[in-house]
């Protein structure tokens, strides 16, 4: 009797197991591509991000009420200045008006209130004149 019985039990097991793990490598794969293109799931910038206007935020300097006015587009913010800033304030703070031009710069061209360089020469100003922004930017935010 010349026939050999052969048992592929442990053979077919491994076999099972790489086409398993072969599935979940080309699956991952997929996955990685459609996260990863551009223009994947980050948000394009026809995307609506604002409500068109302008929005105020009220920041408060040695008794004087100022209001910061950020103007934006759909997707972008086109405009911060200072509404209200008048020739005392401006003698009384005169690193007040440079301070918000260095951040509606940065601003402008990142169009993101985040990783702004704030000016050595006035970190606590320019910090307060942030936040101010920030704030109107929120008003304008789609949710």
């Amino acid at each position: 009797m010349g026939s050999r019985t052969k048992i592929v039990v442990l053979h077919m097991k491994e076999i099972i197991y790489t086409a398993i793990f072969a599935a979940l490598g080309i699956l991952l794969i997929i996955l990685l591509v459609i996260m990863f293109r551009p223009g994947g799931s980050g948000q394009k910038n026809s995307e609506r991000q604002y409500t068109p206007g302008t929005y105020t935020s009220s920041l408060m300097l040695n008794n004087t009420n100022l209001e910061v006015e950020v103007s934006v587009d759909e997707n972008r913010i086109s405009s911060i200045r200072f509404s209200n800033l008048d020739d005392s304030v401006q003698a009384m703070f005169p690193l007040l008006q440079p301070a918000i031009e260095d951040i509606a710069e940065q601003v402008y061209e990142t169009q993101s209130l985040e990783d702004i360089t704030l000016s050595d020469e006035t970190p606590y100003t320019s910090q307060v004149i942030l936040d101010a922004i920030r704030e109107a930017v929120n008003k304008a935010a789609v949710r």
